[in-house]
């Protein structure tokens, strides 16, 4: 039976592909971050071992012309073909696909975008991920980095003269002024500091912005007009009919009720419906979309 993995810096979640496609989580280890043939073990111990393929959703990107991962949260994985190297060290076909793939592709077959022909699946979290499903089918692109948004230093951090006090933020893949520096959770935080001074997590700011501080309040409008800003031009490239979204904030459903409406209001389509909203599988779409791609790839059970 294929066991499906949702790997990230913490926890490897996983659970067994049922014959109806769906994927229950049955349990989670810790993340051996730093070692990989304890890695290999914490694998093996979760799947068995039996020759059956396993399926890994991946943070992180991933490659799949050169099968290198880049995944910096897990140092025993970074720039490592994991791939080749665990189906050598394990006997077993492997499977891996970027989580924010994965939680595209479960939102486009079973999920808010069933039947709707383009979804851009987004994560909002420690980072800023993406994945674009038209058809039903994944887009990759080149290397498989296709619906990578969150890199690119693309971000005005005035919006265009409406917003002051913010920095130009760097962020981790080396550039400045990348997405996922400013519209992340730890972006949140950033534009907190920048326009106040205090160090609050994004849990922390978006508590006080439900309780009607104003300084929170200042920063939730800074944080969602640059990224309603950032998104339309994705919504104006792609022509998505929805736009679901996984992550830590993705849990805000009213900051994502703001961040739609500003959205909304900025891009060419009429859309009459919310177009961000919570995913169906914003808990469980790594899982899940690995399940998809076993089942796509390996046939075996029912679509």
């Amino acid at each position: 039976m294929t066991t499906c993995f949702d790997i990230g810096g913490t926890y490897i979640r996983y659970g067994a592909l049922q014959e109806d496609g769906a994927v229950a989580e049955s349990g989670r280890v810790e993340t051996p971050g730093s070692d990989w043939h304890r890695f290999v073990a914490a694998i093996e111990h979760c799947a068995g071992k039996d020759s059956s393929a396993i399926s890994i959703s991946l943070a992180g990107a991933y490659d799949e012309r050169s099968g290198i991962a880049d995944v910096a949260n897990i140092p025993c994985l970074h720039k490592r073909p994991v791939r080749q190297e665990l189906e050598a060290a394990l006997g077993r076909p492997v499977l891996i696909t970027n989580d924010a793939n994965a939680f595209a592709l479960a939102e486009a077959v079973d999920g808010t975008g069933r039947g709707k022909p383009v979804v851009f699946g987004i994560i909002l979290g420690s980072g800023v991920g993406g994945g674009l499903v038209v058809n039903g089918e994944l887009v990759k692109g080149v290397g498989g980095m296709a619906g990578e948004w969150g890199h690119g230093p693309i971000m005005d951090p005035t919006a265009g003269g409406q917003l002051k006090g913010i920095d130009h933020y760097s962020c981790g893949c080396g550039q400045t002024g990348c997405i996922d520096a400013v519209c992340s959770a730890r972006g949140m935080e950033r534009i907190h500091t920048s326009l106040h001074g205090s160090r609050l997590t994004s849990k922390e700011i978006t508590e006080a912005w439900h309780a009607g501080d104003a300084a929170a309040t200042e920063t939730i409008d800074a944080y969602t007009t640059l990224l309603a800003r950032a998104l339309s031009v994705l919504v104006n490239t792609l022509g998505p009919d929805v736009i679901p979204v996984s992550g830590g904030l993705s849990n805000d459903v009213a900051l994502l009720d703001l961040v739609d409406r500003k959205v909304r209001s900025l891009v060419l389509a009429q859309y009459t419906e919310p177009l961000v909203i919570r995913g169906q599988f914003a808990e469980n779409g790594g899982l899940h979309g690995a399940g998809i791609v076993a089942r796509t790839t390996l046939g075996g059970v029912t679509p």
